[in-house]
This record gives C-alpha cells, structure tokens and sequence, in this order.
C-alpha cells in the first residue's frame, strides 16, 4: 500500500525545514535506512534516514523547497500503484502555476494644452522692478535682465527669478556663462539571496529576546597582565594551546557558581536557577550564527576547556553541529576580540538570562607603583534580562570574573 513520507521534527525548535539537497527520484527503490535528502533545518544541516522501504512513486519536493514540519516530501509504494488518493486525502498535489495572460494594451492619447503665459517684459519699462537681492545676484553672477519674467508683484524680478536664470544658463554680455559638468552614472544593481533556514530562526529568536527582555548592559575593564603571563607559562606544559577565550569561559563557569541568578532563566511564572553550568560558545558559520554548549564548565580544566571549545569550532567550521549539541546552555559567552572589535553589546540566548561580550586587548599607558608602564587591558559587557538579574547582581559577577583573570592562580585550585 502506498504511503507518504513526511519530514519530521529534526530539532527541537524546528518548524520547516529546507530541502538543501534531493536524493531521490521517481522510479527509485528506497530502502529502510536509505538517506533521501539532506535537509537544512534551524540549527544545521542535517540527512534525512528514511525507515520504509519501497519505489519512489512520487516527489513532492525538490532542492530549495521550504518544507514544514509534517510536510509531503514523496510517496513510496510498488511500481505502478495508485496514489492520487493520499494526494486528495492528505498534502494536496502540488498546484500548476499558470501563466498569467497577457493584458491588452489600452493606449490613450491625452492632449496637452500649454498654458498661457503672460510674458512681462522689463525691457520695454524705464526702470526694471527688481528686488535689491535678485539684482546683487544677477550682476554678480553676469545675468543679463533681458526677457526674464519677474513672477512678483507687477513683474518685480525675485531671487528665485534669478536662480531659474541661472539654471537655464542665461548670461550677460560679458561672456560669463555657466559652467556645466558631465558627471558619470554608475550602473545600479543588486542581488537578493533566499534567507537560509539558519538566519530565519536567528532573527526570529534575537527578535523575540530582544523586545521581550528588558536588556540592560554591565561593562567592565579587566587587566591581562598576568593573565599573558600565566598563559605563556601553562601553554609551555598543557597538551593543548590555552586560549584567553578559554581563561574567559573558566573565569565565568566559577563566577556563576558564587552568583545562581546570572545562570538562571525566565520562565513566565517562576524563574529557573540551574545549579549545573553549561555555557554557550558562539561560533560565527558562513549561514550565521552557531551556539554549542560546553557542559560542567566548572568542572574542566583550563587543558579540557581548550580541548573542547576548539573541537566545537572546528565541527562549526565543517557544519558538523548537531542540535543535541546546542542544547542546554544556562550562560553564553560571544568573542569579538579576534576580530579587533574593543566592545560591543550582545543580545542574550534564550533561555538564558545572560550573555557575555568579550572584546579585544589592547596596550595602554598605566600608573603602577608611581611609574609610567604599558599595559594590556580587555572589557568585557554583560547583557542582563532585568527580570531575573538586578544591576548590583550582574556587578557582582563581573566583579569576580575580572578578579579570576587578573589571578589566574585563583582559577587553578
């Protein structure tokens, strides 16, 4: 008996999906475990295992489709069996676009009248009525008054007069003329890409977070000094290099434990406080944004934290993140700091009721111990929902993320 294949939920938050990539056709024998397409869902891209077996009868999907969760994607059943019914009963057939007629061209010829103009002369009147500004224009621009139309009281020649004048080039006999310039037209255009499934979901979420949670932001100086000491110095004997990102996400796995309210979530009526930390890493992809979640940050090592967080880039970088990876985060952190960029504000990661932006080191001129130094300094700004974290909350944990990094020791035992 024919049966249709649909696509099914492949994530969590996913509501359609986009076709990236049809593996079958018509006349095709699928068996269970065949993959029949790779499917663009919100969070990556992902194949779709089929667990019927049977010939492809018919595809009601192709690359580029946008399907939703539930959708007719094909139907399978044995060769030459009718199938016009599910059709009917279930996801209709596909509709055929029909080409619109061509409209008959209605051409309308429309007479046009000039109107008639009352042209006044200033020639033809002893003294020319002209306002003292309209004639300190005219002559410092060499205009001559001859046969201009004064549209004033009684054919008075205004300042606008002589800017139309000047437009149409009229000048005097003293050879002055206007100058005209050729400048170049550049050629318009554009192109327009279709909003991957990825970005949709982005904008969707960011939009929601951002006017639905009152967002304040915490911002703050933190001294790396001994933070490039200490990192030099455990990147001589740790197995894998130490990145400041991995100091960075040590640094707020301890701090959220001394402050449960920064790695809680709003719930509507109640608020969430996790006792576990799970922190979010944003990883920019070429489709957009990707937020693997890096489980009992507290309980690794600075070595496992290193270890961890570049596996997850370098699964983001070939699009190898699967949802479960993204589940789960109660904190994130987003690094612009490799870009160059000193400081900026993000937008939290539902549900969290946070997110850290973490920006670039930069040297600077410092007073220390009475001398003039240089030294290298990095800001980091915590976005808050104020629903859950109060200002002198949110300070509290900056507080004692900036005293971690400045003493690194302090994030060893």
């Amino acid at each position: 008996m024919a049966e249709i294949l649909s696509l099914p939920r492949m994530s969590d938050t996913m509501e359609e999906g986009v076709i990236a990539n049809m593996l079958i056709k018509v006349g095709d024998v699928v068996k269970a475990g065949s993959v029949i397409a790779e499917v663009e869902t919100d969070k990556a891209t992902m194949d779709l295992e089929i667990f019927q077996e049977g010939t492809v009868l018919y595809v009601a999907a192709k690359s580029g489709d946008s399907i939703p969760v539930n959708g007719l994607l094909a139907i399978l059943g044995k060769p030459g069996e009718s199938f016009e019914e599910l059709l009917s009963g279930g996801a209709p057939a596909p509709a055929v676009e029909e080409k619109p007629k061509a409209k008959e061209e209605t051409k309308v010829a429309v007479a046009v009248s000039a109107p008639a103009t009352t042209n006044t002369n200033n020639t033809n009147s002893d003294r020319v009525k002209i306002s003292p500004l309209a004639k300190k224009m005219a002559e410092d621009n060499g205009i001559s008054l001859n046969g201009i139309s004064g549209s004033g009281d009684e054919g008075r020649i205004t300042k606008k007069d002589i800017e139309e004048a000047l437009k149409s080039g009229n000048s005097s006999q003293k050879g002055i003329s206007m100058p005209t310039m050729s400048l170049p037209v550049g050629q318009e255009s554009f192109e327009e890409v279709p909003v991957s499934q990825m970005r949709k979901v982005i904008a969707k979420r960011l939009a929601e977070s951002m006017y639905t949670a009152p967002h304040f932001y915490l911002t703050i100086e933190v001294n790396m000094d001994e933070a490039k000491k200490a990192r030099e110095q455990m990147n001589a004997f740790a197995p894998v290099k130490i990145s400041f990102n991995d100091m960075v996400i040590k640094a707020c796995a301890l701090a959220l434990k001394k402050h449960p309210a920064v790695n809680s979530s709003w719930l509507g009526d109640k608020i969430r406080i996790n006792h576990h930390v799970n922190i979010g890493m944003a990883v920019a992809v070429p489709d957009g944004l990707v937020v693997p979640v890096i489980r009992s940050a507290d309980m690794l090592s600075l070595s496992q934290l290193a270890m961890t967080s570049k596996s997850f880039a370098e699964k983001a970088k070939n699009k190898q993140v699967t949802p479960d990876d993204m589940k789960g985060n109660t904190f994130s952190i987003s690094n612009l700091g490799m870009m160059g960029i000193e400081e900026f504000t993000a937008i939290i990661n539902p549900p969290d009721a946070c997110i850290m932006a973490v920006g670039a080191m930069k040297d600077i001129v410092a007073i220390k111990d009475g001398e003039i130094v240089q030294s290298s300094v990095m800001k980091l700004t915590l976005s808050c929902d104020h629903r859950v974290v109060d200002g002198a909350v949110g300070a509290g944990f900056l507080k004692d993320v900036k005293t971690f990094i400045e003493n690194p020791v302090t994030m060893l035992v």
